[in-house]
């Protein structure tokens, strides 16, 4: 059976081939790496609702169970607290919980490997492609699926082929982030945001727990500066620590002009990417996943409308640019490039306007309610995602595709079901 083709063996393509085994599709995964790699946290939380889509391949709860979660988030101004938040607790899976990026990589590594469904190549560098038949060549090989999902990052080889566009706009400041084993001495695990601390003047840090007593510390910093162990100090004080990695980048606000051309989807950082304040990256990268496996399932199967494809881009590109928006405000907050975003942030600080205090926007699922694969009043996602697909479920007087979002409530289910596997055209449902 002809396998659809994965290119990146991050989060976003491992999730993706499971999601496609789920509904038994083989994949074949190209990673250009020479073998999975572990180095530093990266992304650092999952949601609730992207650890319900991680259930449905079986390991939600082993990424709950190697990460830690907080439930008091502490934000300060200079020398004083501004701001606590409580987050409340309820059964089933945490809001979210603090796995760091890799850790969730070798869990679903490890799962992909014992699929059989799922042929994992690492060392494989895409330098071709052909869109009909979809054919991928690499360094090592050529290949051939009836779909492809790039989902090979920010840099992505499969996009630049195609010659997609990758609009947006970089931030100049400079951030350092640092995993730091240390015992800071708090009775439970917490977060804790300082805006213009005197220990980095005018600028922010953040401070994340981690499991094992690991720290993930983010630094706004001028340019050319150097961590020292003084800036490390005025977090640990006289505490012993241990640093186990650091890096330095930039924050991008980007999307691809499209994520679909012919049978080829773009997921991930090769869709998007975004300030990783409300931790909308790799989440948004999770959900594109879950949205596109269900959409190649059915095309594969002969059962999709001609626009379901397109409505891959249509879904997850209004997705992307609704996190854009909320992180693009963010970093106006974090770092204001004029006057009036300067004035406004200094008086909600200095006068603890607690509700305009903008550290980020937890992460949420998007509603499609205005794809044309949804009608009366569909969209949202469903509470316990996890128990849906591979196929369409009717619930009462509601229909829910695959990925968990109700198609239609309370209308005729059989006109509902034909919509939502993309027999209507998105001028018809207008």
């Amino acid at each position: 059976m002809t396998p659809v083709l994965v290119v990146g063996a991050g989060p976003v393509g491992l999730a993706t081939a499971l999601l496609l085994a789920r509904a038994n599709v083989p994949t074949t995964v190209l990673e250009a790496s020479p073998h999975r790699e572990a180095v530093g946290s990266r992304s650092i939380c999952v949601h609730r609702d992207v650890l319900n889509i991680l259930e449905r391949v079986g390991v939600g709860q082993a990424v709950v169970d190697a990460g830690v979660t907080w439930y008091r988030g502490r934000t300060y101004f200079r020398d004083r607290e501004v701001l606590t938040v409580e987050l409340p607790r309820a059964a089933g899976f945490p809001p979210f919980v603090n796995t760091p990026q890799t850790t969730v990589e070798r869990i679903l590594h490890d799962k992909a490997l014992a699929n059989p469904l799922i042929d994992l190549r690492y060392g494989h560098q895409v330098d071709r492609l052909q869109l009909d038949p979809i054919t991928v060549h690499t360094n090592r090989g050529t290949f051939e699926g009836t779909h492809c999902v790039a989902a090979d990052g920010a840099h992505s080889t499969v996009r630049d082929l195609l010659g997609i566009p990758f609009e947006g706009h970089s931030f100049s400041d400079r951030f350092v982030i640092a995993d730091i084993r240390v015992d800071l001495g708090h009775p439970e695990p917490e977060r804790r945001f300082y805006f213009d601390p005197p220990w980095n003047p005018g600028r922010q840090v953040l401070v994340h727990p981690q499991p094992d007593g690991v720290h993930r510390v983010d630094w706004q910093v001028p340019e050319g500066f150097e961590l020292t162990p003084e800036h490390v100090r005025a977090i640990t004080g006289d505490r012993p620590y241990e640093i186990l990695w650091q890096s330095t980048y930039r924050f991008h606000q980007r999307r691809a002009q499209t994520f679909r051309v012919g049978r080829i989807l773009l997921a991930g950082d090769a869709a998007h990417v975004m300030s990783p304040f409300g931790a909308r990256g790799l989440n948004s990268g999770i959900c594109d996943a879950d949205n596109a496996a269900w959409k190649i399932a059915l095309d594969r199967a002969g059962e999709a409308g001609p626009h379901l494809l397109d409505s891959y881009h249509e879904e997850r590109a209004a997705a992307a640019d609704e996190n854009l928006r909320i992180t693009g405000a963010t970093m106006r907050f974090l770092v204001p490039r004029t006057a009036a975003e300067r004035a406004h942030r200094a008086h909600v600080l200095e006068h603890g306007v607690t509700e305009q205090i903008d550290s980020g926007k937890l992460f949420e699922p998007f509603a499609y309610r205005d794809s044309p694969l949804t009608a009366n009043g569909g969209g949202a996602l469903r509470p316990d995602s996890h128990r849906y697909g591979p196929g369409f479920t009717v619930e009462g007087d509601t229909l829910i595709r695959p990925d968990g979002h109700a198609a239609a409530t309370a209308t005729d289910l059989d006109q509902a079901l034909r919509r939502a596997k993309g027999f209507t055209s998105a001028e018809a449902s207008r």
